[in-house]
């Protein structure tokens, strides 16, 4: 089974969950999906996402076990879609291989393409806040004394980051050749300019 928002081999049960999915009315099937993408745009809300689920299973007579375990399967999709940038069509095509009736799948690709800029813009606002960079001095330097002559006059730069990780700073040092500067800021540059396309 091929598929594209995953390399890996799923277990049997996915597929399972999927074809199940199809048992849902389409007014289940929608509401199920805002449930979904309501938590997709807002994933530190677990617990009243939890609490939805457990709402819409008492609704409609399920068992509330199951459904939060069906929706860790559907969570794959747009989970492996994001890291992807998967586009709804790509969405559909796996979908569909999954199990989920043509309607089903084009409804769920449908919400993909309204919110995926959104999803998009959290996934990266959340990378960024993992390690973010407060502060950053350098010095540059020339070597003019050492051991191996062909080293005399290297350009280098000295560099110390001040880092936020959660509620506490670190400083990270390193040294780099002037080669490796130059690099280091293409990095840089290719960064801001990834950054700006989603601001």
């Amino acid at each position: 089974m091929q598929l594209h928002f995953t390399k890996d081999v799923l277990p049997d049960s996915v597929s399972s969950d999927f074809t199940n999915l199809n048992k849902l009315n389409e007014q289940q099937f929608l509401h199920l999906m805002d449930i979904l993408f309501q938590f997709l745009l807002e994933p530190k809300e677990t617990e009243r996402f939890m609490q939805q689920l457990g709402e819409f299973a008492g609704e409609h007579g399920m068992s509330a076990g199951p459904l939060k375990n069906l929706m860790k399967s559907v969570l794959l999709v747009p989970q492996g879609a994001m890291k992807r940038n998967l586009s709804a069509e790509q969405i559909k095509e796996d979908l569909l291989t999954l199990g989920l009736n043509e309607d089903k799948a084009a409804q769920f690709s449908q919400q993909w393409g309204e919110h995926s800029a959104a999803l998009s813009r959290l996934a990266v606002r959340q990378t960024l806040m993992v390690n973010q960079l407060v502060d950053m001095e350098w010095k540059f330097g020339v070597t003019v004394g050492t051991s191996e002559m062909h080293k005399v006059g290297n350009i280098f730069l000295q560099l110390k980051l001040v880092i936020r990780k959660g509620n506490a700073t670190e400083n990270v040092y390193m040294e780099l050749t002037l080669p490796q500067f130059y690099n280091f800021l293409h990095e840089l540059e290719k960064a801001k300019a990834s950054m700006d396309c989603f601001t």
